[in-house]
């Protein structure tokens, strides 16, 4: 029985040696340490949290409708210049089928006339061109200015290239046939000689 005391005896010093062991090894650790290994178990030992179906699905939504306001008013903005466009330049089929009647107006005034019922014909006929020049000029339709200015090959088409005294190079010395805008817009280009 002896025996048995003494194995218990010698057990439980054992025991005792080694409790003051892993004290030791714990104070000899730094406290930072500690806390981190710590901190480590506790978020692995954390549930990451999945993203919720519903949540991106109102985020898909929400860049959907985002997407589609923008759309919608850019087609508003369309749109819009559109039908200021069409309203600005309404007349100018208008416009372009009346330019040749301007023409022939002109050539017929240029003609001198020999009797006196011709000229009252001519006077009348002036009126009447009058009338449609401020008509069209109610439009806003502008005659492009040619003869003695600069070529400019948005508003003058140069049928012929000509070596003339007395004008400068690519200055305009004749016009042969007008040209006009409506508004801002070229619709037919002056048919110009210009010097080489």
């Amino acid at each position: 029985m002896v025996e048995k005391h003494d194995d218990h005896v010698a057990h439980s010093e054992q025991e005792d040696q080694e409790v003051p062991a892993q004290e030791e090894v714990e104070k000899e650790m730094p406290e930072s340490e500690t806390t981190a290994s710590s901190e480590q178990f506790d978020e692995e030992n954390e549930e990451t949290p999945e993203a919720d179906p519903r949540d991106t699905a109102l985020t898909e939504m929400e860049e959907r409708l985002a997407r589609v306001r923008a759309d919608f008013e850019n087609f508003k903005r369309r749109s819009r210049a559109e039908k200021e466009a069409a309203a600005k330049y309404q007349s100018q089929n208008l416009v372009e089928k009346l330019l040749p009647v301007l023409d022939n107006f002109e050539r017929a005034l240029m003609v001198e006339p020999q009797h006196e019922e011709t000229k009252q014909l001519l006077q009348g006929m002036e009126m009447v061109y009058r009338q449609l020049e401020t008509a069209l000029q109610n439009e806003g339709v502008q005659v492009i200015q040619a003869t003695g200015e600069l070529f400019d090959p948005h508003l003058h088409q140069a049928v012929m290239q000509v070596e003339e005294e007395g004008y400068e190079q690519n200055q305009i010395v004749e016009e042969l046939q007008k040209g006009y805008q409506l508004k801002d817009r070229v619709i037919r280009h002056s048919m110009v000689k210009v010097n080489a």
